[in-house]
């Protein structure tokens, strides 16, 4: 079927999270105005706020080849959104970089629900999807289905991005544990929010 309007994404996440033998990944919270502070050089005063973080998210989760160029390839698809009061359910497909094996290409099928009053982002993966024209696409095989929460935490003038997720292996995967701890000792920002810096604030930056 085209979309999935009536699972409770958030519980399939923690249902796989809580599964023996999957490799989970809670990366900390990051505090992006200290972040600012510590590595860039703006070409302006800037005050990073929580909803400029939480426009950024559902912008990225709609068109993650703009937000994220370095991992998912230009083409990404969304399927229309379903809306159930704050909640926006769509699904999206894209051709990502596989996580350990990052000069490979694999489709990715995500079920994606935005909580608008909460500001989460749930993106609950897939093996497959017939699309609203009546193509079936399959997704890659070449690395687990994972699921991946992102939100937004923290004050208004002092936010934090949060990022988490589950692969769903059999038994915890050390490559795939050694790719996310990389990820957390980059001391920048991560790209969906430096493309949110130069794309819709249009503030010039540079790396320290």
């Amino acid at each position: 079927m085209p979309g999935w309007p009536d699972v409770d994404h958030e519980k399939i996440l923690a249902d796989a999270w809580n599964r023996p033998g999957v490799t989970a990944i809670d990366l900390p919270p990051v505090d992006v105005n200290q972040v600012l502070a510590d590595r860039y050089e703006l070409d302006r005063e800037l005050t990073f706020t929580r909803t400029m973080l939480w426009d950024m998210e559902s912008r990225k989760a709609a068109a993650p080849d703009v937000y994220i160029p370095t991992v998912v390839a230009p083409g990404a698809e969304k399927f229309p959104s379903t809306r159930h009061g704050a909640l926006e359910d769509f699904t999206r497909i894209s051709d990502q970089r596989i996580w350990a094996d990052p000069e490979r290409f694999g489709t990715i099928i995500e079920h994606v629900r935005l909580d608008h009053d909460n500001q989460r982002a749930f993106f609950v993966g897939d093996t497959g999807f017939v699309t609203p024209d009546g193509r079936t696409v399959t997704g890659t095989t070449a690395q687990p289905i994972f699921h991946v929460e992102h939100s937004v935490a923290g004050t208004e003038e002092q936010p934090l991005n949060l990022w988490r997720i589950v692969l769903l292996t059999e038994q915890v995967d050390p490559a795939l544990v050694e790719v996310f701890t990389q990820m957390e000792e980059d001391p920048y920002l991560r790209v969906f929010i430096e493309v949110y810096l130069r794309k819709d604030l249009g503030v010039t930056f540079r790396r320290k």
